[in-house]
């Protein structure tokens, strides 16, 4: 059974744009299925996951080109950064759009070859786990999240009702397409093999871990602060580990796409505002797998709650640029009189508030920390607070609070 992603129209447009198209984002969320999906039979597909591919792409690339002409799709690109050369100067010969498809689940890797054989060549874009709108089968054109009545219009159309049972279902199971698309109905064998293939694959490949047994105590460390502030040296000594070595770790989840770090909005105008990022886990899954929650329901009820519900709230409004081929400026506020807002949007030179809370009835304190961007920016918009109401209703004559279905 095959789910139509949001990327598809602008994959397509892309392609008839740029001579390369680079994929990138976790393993298992469907890169190579969407691609192979939209090229039928038309393009030749290979994978750098096959020994005898990847030796030939390393130790031939020309033969390999000769042999697999495109138009191509090469998956898994960051296994033979040799090939990016050979693949410039054909583009560049032939002076054709559309020619070259690439996926890659490491993001360094593949954006360093990329960015220094592939300068004006490559069209990059991002893929992660299915968004609501993928998952429900809706409408995939909806335009990136802000919350403004014209933007907002489009979505409040397409939202469904859910309820917080069904909403935590939803959360505990994450969205990796294997496990919503019923190939994978076992959830703990998944995400334990998902573990098991990420360590002995992604993290190898990208670089030494001499103690694979810290690691796997490193990971669950950060999935337990997902919508934190992040605090290497606590993490660190939770693990039993040096600070420069958690610095290194962390480096590898965002290399290979399992965390993402919101930097917090800075300005010239104050120094008083906090420089920490905020550690979100891109899959609630994931997370709530490693942070062993062993239902729905346990999840929802325990400690984890408020922090696995921002995280999916996070990561939605990031599909919903990503999926559209958009970088979205995205940042938190905290400052060192303890003001925080959970998500600034900024479009425009405007900025556009956002809370997160996990309630059905929002108060107006919810949106006390808003007044403070007036003295940063003189351009604030609309504001929200997403959260767990039926309907949308205001808070004032500016902010509004919006149902998590929204997204």
């Amino acid at each position: 059974m095959y789910y139509e992603r949001s990327l598809q129209d602008v994959w397509l447009e892309a392609s008839r744009q740029f001579p390369v198209l680079l994929l990138t984002g976790p393993r298992q969320v469907g890169k190579t299925t969407f691609l192979q999906h939209l090229c039928g039979t038309d393009r030749t597909y290979v994978t750098l996951d096959d020994p005898n591919a990847r030796a030939l792409a390393a130790d031939d690339p020309g033969l390999f080109l000769s042999r697999f002409e495109p138009p191509l799709l090469i998956d898994e690109i960051q296994y033979a950064p040799g090939l990016l050369p050979y693949i410039k100067m054909a583009v560049d010969s032939q002076h054709k759009t559309g020619q070259f498809w690439l996926t890659g689940s490491q993001q360094f890797l593949a954006m360093k070859g990329v960015s220094e054989s592939l300068a004006g060549r490559v069209g990059i874009l991002q893929m992660l786990g299915f968004s609501t709108a993928e998952k429900r089968r809706q409408d995939l054109t909806l335009p990136p999240f802000l919350p403004t009545l014209t933007a907002l219009a489009s979505r409040l159309r397409h939202a469904r009702r859910t309820s917080l049972k069904s909403l935590y279902q939803d959360l505990w199971m994450g969205r990796y397409p294997a496990i919503l698309s019923g190939t994978n109905r076992n959830r703990e064998l998944y995400y334990s093999s998902y573990v098991q293939t990420y360590l002995q694959r992604d993290v190898r490949d990208l670089t030494q871990v001499g103690d694979q047994i810290a690691y796997s105590k490193f990971i669950v460390a950060c999935a337990a602060r997902t919508g934190q502030l992040l605090n290497l040296s606590e993490i660190a000594r939770d693990v039993g580990i040096s600070v420069p070595t958690a610095k290194n770790w962390l480096s590898i989840l965002q290399a290979s796409f399992q965390i993402h770090l919101l930097q917090p909005y800075s300005t010239n105008v104050t120094k008083r505002l906090i420089k920490t990022p905020k550690l979100y886990f891109l899959d609630t899954g994931l997370c709530s797998y490693l942070t062993e929650w062993s239902s729905p329901g346990t999840l929802e009820a325990g400690a984890m709650s408020e922090a696995i519900f921002e995280t999916y709230v996070f990561t939605e409004i990031l599909k919903s640029y990503w999926h559209r081929g958009r970088q979205p400026a995205c940042f938190y506020y905290r400052d060192k009189d303890g003001r925080e807002i959970d998500l600034l949007l900024e479009q425009d030179g405007t900025l556009y508030p956002i809370e997160i809370k996990k309630t059905t009835l929002p108060k107006k304190e919810a949106i006390q920390a808003f007044s403070a961007l007036g003295r940063l920016r003189p351009n604030v918009g609309a504001g929200a607070v997403i959260c767990m109401t039926e309907r949308m209703f205001p808070l004032d004559e500016k902010n509004t609070a919006l149902p998590v279905n929204i997204l």
